[in-house]
This record gives C-alpha cells, structure tokens and sequence, in this order.
C-alpha cells in the first residue's frame, strides 16, 4: 500500500516557459503552471469551463529535460507527489504553497519548432 501514498498523475497544458534555476551547489530546478479543464453545464444548461493551476517543480536531471523538452501551451502528462511548504515574503508574510514534485513527466505534443 505504501507505493501508492502521496501519489498524483496530471494531464494538463502548460502555462508559462519553463523556468529552469540552477543553484550555487550546481542543482538545477524548474517550474511550470499546468492547467486542467472540468468541463460541465450550469443550471441554466450552458457550458462551464473551469480551469485549475497547478504549481509543479522538477529537481535535477528531470528539470533539465523538463526545460528542453517542454514549452507553453504544450499538453503533458505528470506523475509526482504533493508537497505542501511555507516562505516568507520580504515584507515578512508567511505564504503557503502546494506543488507537485515531478517523478516522470510525458510529452502528449511535440514541442513547437
């Protein structure tokens, strides 16, 4: 049972380039924002589409090839964990975040030439 605790699979298109970081200590991260759709219809019969962000990293190698391979607007599939975390603003605010920490990720679309 242990395999699948803290376990999230996504579907979505990404929203920004991906920024990729690299860090003093040569480690790399980037970040994307995936959106998913849920389509369904009002009261009133009419089609709704809302649309949920998603804040995703990817640490290492995998951040890497996220960088080079995924672009804006292209559909991925993601396989990762939640993880839920806290910073401090510079106006010293205490903000919380959850993001998805990417295990694997898969191109559904080639990137744009």
């Amino acid at each position: 049972m242990n395999a699948i605790q803290n376990q999230v699979q996504i579907i979505g298109r990404v929203g920004n380039a991906p920024e990729l970081k690299t860090f003093d200590n040569g480690g790399k991260m980037v970040k994307i924002f995936l959106a998913t759709n849920e389509y369904y219809k009002d009261s009133n019969g009419e089609s709704i589409v809302k649309t949920q962000w998603h804040n995703v990293v990817a640490w290492g190698k995998q951040a890497e090839h996220m960088a080079r391979l995924v672009d804006k607007g292209q559909q991925i599939a993601i396989k990762g964990k939640l993880v839920n975390r806290s910073y401090e603003t510079a106006e010293g605010t205490k903000r919380y975040i959850t993001e998805v920490v990417v295990t694997e990720f898969m191109r559904l679309e080639r990137k744009a030439a």
